[in-house]
């Protein structure tokens, strides 16, 4: 199965909501390694990388968060595989 990454940002009510948590809970049940942190401008931003279905697994759940977050739009770039992380973490 092919690798890869995706680069996501995430805005609407996503920062107070557990957002971080539970990507970093969802990013350690499939085995995906990276990053979430909150950005200034009140978006999530993260960084996916391991097995396609894995990853995008990360991506759909990104759609809608955690029950008490409300998604209004979320940006997907996806890129080449970097293998650059030893496990999920939190900024």
């Amino acid at each position: 199965m092919a690798k890869i990454r995706a680069h996501v940002f995430v805005s609407g009510r996503v920062q107070g909501v557990f957002f971080r948590q539970a990507t970093k809970r969802q990013a350690q049940n499939h085995g995906v390694t990276g990053w979430v942190r909150n950005l200034p401008d009140w978006r999530v931003e993260a960084v996916f990388e391991g097995e396609e279905t894995a990853v995008r697994a990360l991506v759909d759940f990104c759609h809608h968060g955690p029950s008490s977050a409300r998604v209004d739009n979320i940006e997907v770039n996806y890129e080449p595989y970097k293998g650059e992380f030893a496990g999920f973490f939190t900024r």
